[in-house]
């Protein structure tokens, strides 16, 4: 049983199920990246003032010294929350006293593409681990399971096959152990 119930990590709730990024000319993505530990309080300052952003949050799963299970939810990155908003709303979030810096996404529908796939992935329950750079490899499609549909790259890891889920813009995405024989080559 974890300690403190999870919290949303997406604000509104709809927010990455919009497709025309490219026709709104003065809201854009930010990636905001936050003092040390501050991402889970950026979030709820955030969303009282009704601003939308995306920080995915996992469940991490560990053991006391005296073997008891307990579990935590953690951001998958480290540090980095991405608001979706104005000027001005990129300005009150500045004034929160939680951010360290931010920087402005070129691509916004590229990242809002890649942040669905991972709240998806996320979503299946699957066992995650985050991956702090991409390597090469091959670019693949899931054929059956819970993860059907999902795009990745394959990579090896300690002698496991896992799907690797990729945020271009950061060079970071996280990773889910998979079958070779629930891949297809794309």
């Amino acid at each position: 049983m974890p300690i403190l119930d999870a919290e949303p990590d997406l604000y509104p709730h709809d927010l990455l199920d919009r497709t025309d990024w490219t026709t709104d000319d003065e809201r854009c993505w930010w990636a905001l990246y936050t003092r040390s530990r501050c991402e889970k309080e950026l979030m709820r300052r955030l969303r009282a003032l009704d601003i939308a952003h995306y920080g995915p949050i996992i469940e991490k799963r560990g053991r006391t010294p005296k073997g008891r299970i307990t579990t935590s939810f953690v951001p998958l990155f480290a540090n980095y929350v991405f608001l979706y908003g104005d000027a001005q709303q990129r300005y009150q979030a500045l004034t929160t006293n939680c951010i360290s810096r931010d920087l402005v996404v070129n691509d916004g529908a590229e990242l809002a593409a890649d942040l669905r796939q991972l709240r998806r992935l996320i979503a299946t329950g699957a066992p995650i681990t985050p991956e702090a750079r991409l390597e090469p490899g091959a670019r693949v499609r899931v054929r059956s399971g819970p993860l059907e549909g999902q795009e990745g790259i394959v990579v090896q890891r300690r002698g496991e096959t896992r799907l690797l889920v990729a945020v271009r813009f950061l060079q970071q995405g996280a990773t889910v152990q998979i079958d070779d024989c629930q891949v297809e080559k794309i």
